[in-house]
């Protein structure tokens, strides 16, 4: 799969995190041949747990469909810039590589606000590509938030 298909499914996810009020945020995480491990979006209104970012559940799938906590080599593709807590399972997890569409620059830990995944301290880096399909996602947010107001 290609990083725009993945990309693809990331904003379906992120749509789907609409209907039950959620940030349309979405997120694939493909093993290292490519294929989809696992997908998920924004779940903290559905399940009430401030936790249950698209990125964190996407990790938390592939780690329990691979069996193991470390996944070398796998490359998480979301449509937002991830936050703190994000970046961190990211570094925690040995994820490879990131690739996001949009900048988040209020509260994005990928070089936009702070770089908690090229950190020289950090334990681990991942490699980050940004800008795949940005507009895309931009848009979801823009009018999620517009209908909120």
């Amino acid at each position: 799969m290609t990083p725009v298909e993945a990309m693809r499914l990331a904003l379906a996810q992120a749509r789907a995190a609409t209907a039950h009020g959620d940030v349309p945020v979405g997120a694939v995480l493909l093993a290292p041949d490519g294929e989809p491990v696992a997908e998920a979006h924004n779940e903290r209104e559905l399940t009430g747990d401030p936790t249950a970012h698209a990125e964190l559940l996407a990790i938390r799938r592939a780690a329990a469909a691979l069996g193991a906590s470390r996944l070398d080599g796998c490359t998480l593709v979301c449509t937002l810039e991830p936050c703190a807590m994000c970046a961190g399972a990211m570094v925690q997890s040995r994820l490879a590589r990131l690739v996001f569409a949009a900048w988040d620059d209020k509260a994005g830990a990928a070089g936009s606000v702070w770089d908690a995944l090229r950190d020289p301290a950090a334990t681990h880096r991942v490699e980050v590509a940004a800008g795949l399909l940005a507009d895309d996602s931009a848009r979801l947010l823009k009018e999620f938030f517009a209908q909120r107001r």
